[in-house]
């Protein structure tokens, strides 16, 4: 599906013969007299989220994401999107790991598409905890982000390839990831990761995930000014990278800082991800890191 195609809502929320779900969440933040507030909420299907906690005072969201299914079976197709009117703050992240089970024998594709569209003077953190790819599965997952003005995004996806724990390798199926922020409506950053069978030697090959199941990306910007201060938050970066085990490095990709992480395990992942968060928080957006209560139960 483009990128810029009308996310497919046919059948939504309804369970076919097959055992497929069709489903979206459409929220949308306003600012008003009482901070961010989730001022609209449209869902078909098993996606949902709670009520916004603010555990950091009214400016500032905190949504938990909810997927009661825990995962995407073949012909699956969740779409999310959110919509931010200016100087809106909004945290997103979910109560636990995403996943993408066997795919069915005819190989039907396990889609999902996030939408993220971040007014003038708004901060969007997309922060779900990592998805599992289980061996043989068929997905596509998409991540769109639009940046308007002065908007402000940090972002990480995890993604463990098979079930390491259990010996398990994913040494069948097909994963096709794609990120793209826009600014203005131009491509600022795209990333795109494909494992099929003619791209299988990117598992183990120097060039690819040299090997390690748990392949992650951290953006945060944009940074539009250079200052002695960013300079040193990317030295700082790069150091908690060294002193992280797998393989980590911090960029400056145009305006945008990346993070690029391998590792055997996802929860050492998470934490580099998480300290790296800690730092740049107050670098872009002049606030202390304040973590989803959901991180701690």
């Amino acid at each position: 599906m483009s990128l810029l195609a009308e996310p497919m809502v046919s059948n939504a929320g309804e369970r076919t013969l097959a055992s497929q779900w069709k489903a979206y969440l459409k929220i949308g933040f306003d600012k008003t007299a009482r901070g961010t507030v989730l001022k609209t909420c449209d869902h078909k299907g098993p996606l949902y989220v709670q009520k916004p906690f603010y555990p950091e005072g009214k400016e500032a969201a905190h949504v938990y994401l909810l997927h009661p299914p825990g995962g995407l079976v073949s012909g699956d197709e969740l779409v999310i999107e959110s919509k931010q009117s200016p100087d809106t703050h909004v945290l997103i992240t979910t109560p636990g790991a995403g996943r993408v089970y066997k795919a069915r024998p005819d190989k039907t594709l396990q889609r999902q598409t996030t939408l993220l569209n971040v007014a003038k003077g708004s901060v969007m953190e997309w922060l779900p905890q990592e998805t599992i790819l289980y061996p043989d599965a068929n997905t596509k997952l998409t991540n769109r982000i639009d940046l308007q003005g002065s908007a402000r995004f940090i972002g990480w996806e995890i993604t463990c390839f098979g079930l390491p724990a259990n010996q398990k390798d994913f040494n069948e199926g097909k994963a096709d990831q794609r990120i793209q922020i826009n600014v203005d409506g131009r491509i600022r950053l795209r990333e795109r990761l494909l494992i099929d069978k003619q791209s299988r030697d990117l598992m183990s090959g120097q060039a690819g995930l040299q090997a390690n199941p748990v392949n992650g990306v951290l953006i945060a910007g944009p940074f539009t000014e250079q200052s002695e201060a960013n300079d040193a938050l990317m030295d700082t970066l790069k150091q908690a990278c060294r002193d992280m085990d797998g393989v980590s490095g911090a960029t400056l990709v145009g305006e945008f800082v990346v993070i690029r992480s391998l590792n055997s395990d996802s929860e050492r992942m998470k934490n580099l991800f998480i300290q790296c968060w800690r730092l740049i928080r107050p670098a872009l957006l002049g606030k202390a890191a304040c973590e989803p209560r959901i991180w701690s139960t």
